[in-house]
């Protein structure tokens, strides 16, 4: 799929600016909190050990992802999480390149650890589009639903 002059880069906590926080905390903020109605403490002190992967157009910041290693959500996986893209740059390919871009810095640096994700269920048929599966282990999230997906190596 070819998609419109999207960068990117992924970081860890410590090679951010103080700038570059701020935008992702801001973005997650509009989204989840604001724009999803939830009130959640989104600072969960996994950031500082997380790799950021921010998908920027035009010098703005329209998607993210965050990823988590091996052993502090799970202890048999890594975790990607927070997935967004901003309101103007879905169904435009935002989310699609973030997700590709994320699968693959995870398959560098992590092989062949499963990812596990925790996606709201409309989402479901995208996350299976990148080899997740389904656990069947569905909850509620801040009032909305949510499963448990897993990627693993293993089962493709």
């Amino acid at each position: 799929m070819s998609f419109p002059a999207f960068q990117y880069s992924c970081k860890h906590y410590d090679e951010l600016t103080k700038q570059e926080f701020h935008q992702i905390l801001k973005v997650r903020a509009e989204v989840f909190i604001v724009e999803q109605n939830c009130p959640y403490l989104d600072i969960d002190h996994k950031d500082e050990n997380a790799f950021h992967m921010c998908i920027y157009y035009l010098n703005e910041l329209i998607a993210y992802s965050r990823i988590i290693p091996l052993g502090i959500s799970y202890d048999d996986s890594i975790s990607i999480g927070r997935v967004l893209s901003i309101l103007p740059y879905r169904r435009i390919g935002a989310g699609r390149f973030l997700m590709q871009k994320t699968m693959e810095f995870c398959q560098i640096t992590f092989s062949n650890i499963p990812v596990k994700i925790s996606a709201q269920t409309y989402l479901i048929h995208f996350y299976e589009s990148f080899g997740f599966k389904n656990t069947g282990i569905e909850y509620l999230e801040d009032n909305i639903p949510h499963v448990e997906m897993i990627y693993s190596e293993a089962s493709l």
